[in-house]
């Protein structure tokens, strides 16, 4: 990958929807390089897939609940049962195995609290638990799905 492959992806990240020739533009190539080095980023995978960014606002689901877990069980069987669960809850948006004294780190949208407790008696119910802890967030100060590309080589 290289440095025109990086200015692409940066592109993309910011706007998928923008037009192959205004981004041959300002890569400084004609259209169908272009095109091929970006069909070339989705054949590798490094370009996973398009989607579209929505105002959780504007869908109801302006509150943020970060979720953490810790639990005795540390199996590959108990992993995959909650794991299964926990991705079936649409709620859930992200969620993590981590290190350290938390087990998983869950973040979860919902529209209110009565919701997110509705959520919460989801989890208790699939498994047993040692402690769960949920954390509100008050304030998004910076949100980006956008991944640093300097790093890529």
């Amino acid at each position: 990958m290289d440095a025109i492959d990086r200015k692409i992806i940066a592109i993309l990240q910011d706007n998928a929807d923008t037009p192959i020739q205004a981004i041959a533009d300002q890569v400084n190539l004609s259209s169908t390089p272009c095109w091929r080095r970006i069909q070339k980023l989705r054949d590798s995978g490094v370009i996973r897939k398009q989607v579209a960014l929505c105002d959780p606002v504007q869908l109801n689901v302006g509150v943020t609940v970060f979720i953490s877990i810790r639990t005795n069980q540390h199996s590959q069987a108990w992993l995959d049962k909650f794991a299964q669960h926990v991705k079936d809850i649409p709620e859930v948006v992200e969620f993590y195995r981590m290190s350290g004294d938390v087990d998983y780190l869950i973040r979860v949208v919902v529209p209110n609290i009565a919701t997110y407790d509705a959520v919460y008696k989801k989890l208790i119910r699939i498994t047993d638990l040692h402690d769960v802890s949920s954390s509100f967030a008050m304030e998004q100060i910076k949100y980006t799905t956008a991944l640093p590309v300097d790093y890529a080589g």
